[in-house]
């Protein structure tokens, strides 16, 4: 069932070298990781305390003191260490490893001698272990350090830290399962099903993949658990400090734990929890050959990026609760689109992608990587977006309590600050996310353009070769063998949605026609050494716009350019935005400007403003017939929108009226 090979090896068989990506890259090895560590040791002045290092200091009796941060404080510290483990993989860095097997020894100091591992639990709560999982995230910081622990033992080969949570893992079987005085049950929280699928990857324990199994087989399952433990403690929450009404199986809905997951038709519930059980259900799906999940999989993905995705690749439209609402529900102005949430759905698409290779699956994870979480990261690396708006009044931000989680500017660090580590191990793991491949079919595929050297081991034998890509600016890949066996294999490059069809194959010069197979163009032959593959996709500016029922968006549209949406900034449109229209009938004017924060492709286009020089201040409504002028016309530029709010605190939208004289 599962391969105890180390599973991320392909992890070093892959590397970045892209002039788009590798500033990110270093971005993040150079300035993020750091930054991130001292904010974890509260170094950052007025940012909010992380708590996280001296948690561990005080669970280790290093120190004395009292718990600070949330009740998952832990998963912050974990998944900077599962960052650290992606960086050196692909960059070796002999300080930053001591820095991580320091912390990583504090860890196990920490660790109980039965194998237990929470530092809330520790400090605070000694002996209430697994009597609140409901709201208390044990598994879920479990979970984390279960990643970091696998990614850093494949990058360094050290067992240090995968020993812990092996040791962990194993304590935690023999709590949870359907055995007399077993605790049939789950978080609340959704995380470890997924990493224990990444355990049981780089240790060969199938024990790990049937505990997983067994999280997601009993989530819903009746009676309902979390609705008895809160019985069990009489609504007594951890959060409040007092008792709460006792939750109805329906409100269950908020965990994804109302019903079982098969039976489940639409994302409900907290987004984050959501898709990374999600994740962990095709990472099942695909290892048992499980049916039913691989159709609720299929079902779930459906509705979450077809009814409630935004243009952006953001999911989760409501602040209250971090959540999903109901189908077609996604205001811009009050949208939550949480970082963490994005990176989920991205998780989510690389294991369907893994099931099955549809270039559904590689458009979404473009889309949410391209727009909404590399724009949640300021360009210097250290300040941050939890929220990703598609509308910012800065005013509103402020002074409005409905909009104020809506922040107009990238803050340095939050009290709950899952974002900004969960983004550091993301983009240091990106190499894992461009191909696919599959031995019995002899095929490799192409998911992102994304300049990369690469090697897969196929039936046929070993393929090697470079991706060149000029994306997002330009249409233009180029992929040049460089070890090819002696039989036929297949690549297959996806046809990206955004390219409308038009994409052309040549192969040494020559073009070449393609069989399209689920989104892919594939080409089997008897591949040669220095065959190069020139594979040339329209890359054209367009309007877009949104399906009638998305009420916030009527009689709007978006700008949209290759894999990137872009947007109005106050700074090049001036304000207010809301007044802003665009003439849709004209031919967008592209254009590179170098001098834009590292250089980027603008977009130019004709456009009206509301007339408001004949308002005085106090007129807030007059007769539509009072009007001189209905608009003037103003000439609008947009910008990516992974780089807005990187020049100043101001208006910004995505979504634009459409207008005319």
């Amino acid at each position: 069932m599962v391969n105890s090979s180390r599973t991320q090896e392909a992890m070093t068989k892959i590397r970045i070298q892209d002039s788009f990506w590798d500033p990110f890259m270093e971005l993040v090895r150079g300035t993020v990781i750091p930054y991130q560590w001292d904010a974890l040791n509260d170094a950052i002045a007025d940012a909010e305390p992380s708590y996280a290092i001296r948690n561990f200091r005080i669970a280790a009796g290093l120190e004395e003191g009292e718990f600070g941060g949330f009740i998952f404080q832990d998963s912050d510290l974990a998944k900077w260490l599962e960052a650290v483990g992606y960086s050196l993989a692909n960059t070796p860095d002999p300080k930053l490893e001591q820095t991580a097997d320091e912390v990583i020894e504090l860890i196990a100091k920490a660790q109980h001698e039965n194998g237990y591992l929470n530092t809330y639990f520790t400090i605070k709560e000694p002996g209430q272990a697994w009597t609140n999982l409901y709201e208390a995230h044990e598994l879920y910081c479990a979970g984390h350090m279960m990643e970091a622990a696998v990614a850093y033992y494949n990058a360094t080969g050290k067992r240090k830290l995968l020993d812990v949570v092996c040791k962990f893992a194993d304590y935690i079987e023999t709590i949870f399962g359907r055995e007399p005085g077993q605790i049939r049950g789950y978080d609340g929280h959704q995380e470890i099903e997924l990493a224990l699928i990444k355990l049981a990857q780089a240790t060969g324990e199938e024990r790990y993949v049937r505990l997983a199994q067994f999280f997601i087989d009993e989530r819903g399952a009746e009676p309902n658990f979390l609705v008895e433990e809160c019985k069990q403690r009489e609504g007594y929450s951890y959060w409040t400090q007092k008792k709460q009404p006792i939750p109805s199986v329906a409100q269950m809905a908020y965990n994804q734990a109302d019903k079982p997951v098969r039976e489940q038709e639409v994302a409900i519930g907290h987004s984050v929890r959501a898709v990374y059980m999600y994740t962990a259900m095709a990472d099942l799906a695909r290892l048992t050959g499980d049916q039913d999940l691989l159709t609720a999989c299929r079902r779930l993905w459906d509705n979450t990026t077809k009814k409630q995705m935004y243009i952006t690749g953001g999911i989760g439209s409501t602040h209250h609760g971090e959540a999903f609402t109901f189908d077609y529900d996604m205001p811009n102005d009050t949208v939550y689109a949480e970082t963490c949430a994005s990176i989920g759905l991205i998780f989510f698409a690389q294991r369907m992608l893994q099931l099955e290779a549809k270039s559904e699956y590689a458009d979404i994870m473009e889309r949410a990587l391209f727009n909404n979480v590399i724009g949640s990261m300021s360009q210097d690396g250290k300040h941050y977006f939890y929220v990703n708006p598609l509308e910012v009044w800065p005013k509103a931000s402020v002074l409005n309590p409905g909009r104020r989680h809506v922040k107009a500017e990238r803050q340095k660090w939050f009290g709950c600050s899952c974002c900004p580590p969960n983004v550091a191990r993301l983009l240091s793991s990106l190499n894992s996310y461009i191909y696919t491949s599959s031995a019995a079919h002899n095929t490799v595929y192409t998911h992102l353009f994304i300049g990369s050297e690469a090697r897969f081991e196929l039936a046929v034998g070993e393929v090697a070769f470079t991706q060149q890509s000029k994306l997002p600016w330009e249409g233009y890949v180029r992929i040049e063998l460089t070890l090819a066996p002696q039989e036929t294999f297949t690549l297959a490059l996806r046809i990206p949605s955004w390219s409308h069809g038009g994409a052309v194959m040549k192969i040494n010069g020559v073009l070449t026609a393609y069989a399209t197979v689920n989104g892919y163009a594939s080409v089997e032959r008897q591949w040669q050494q220095g065959d190069i593959v020139e594979w040339e996709l329209a890359v054209k500016a367009q309007l877009t716009i949104a399906h009638p029922e998305i009420r916030a968006n009527a009689g709007k549209v978006a700008i949209e350019r290759g894999p990137l949406v872009y947007c109005l900034e106050e700074v090049d449109n001036g304000t207010p935005l809301a007044t802003v229209s665009i003439d849709v009938m004209q031919q967008l004017q592209v254009n590179y400007e170098a001098s834009l924060l590292g250089g980027a492709v603008v977009i130019e286009a004709e456009g009206y403003a509301n007339e408001s020089a004949s308002w005085s201040e106090d007129t807030p409504y007059r007769p539509l017939t009072q009007q001189q002028q209905v608009s003037e016309r103003v000439k609008l530029k947009a910008v990516p929108y992974y780089l807005w709010g990187n020049r100043g605190v101001g208006e910004m939208t995505v979504w634009i009226r459409k207008g005319s004289m």
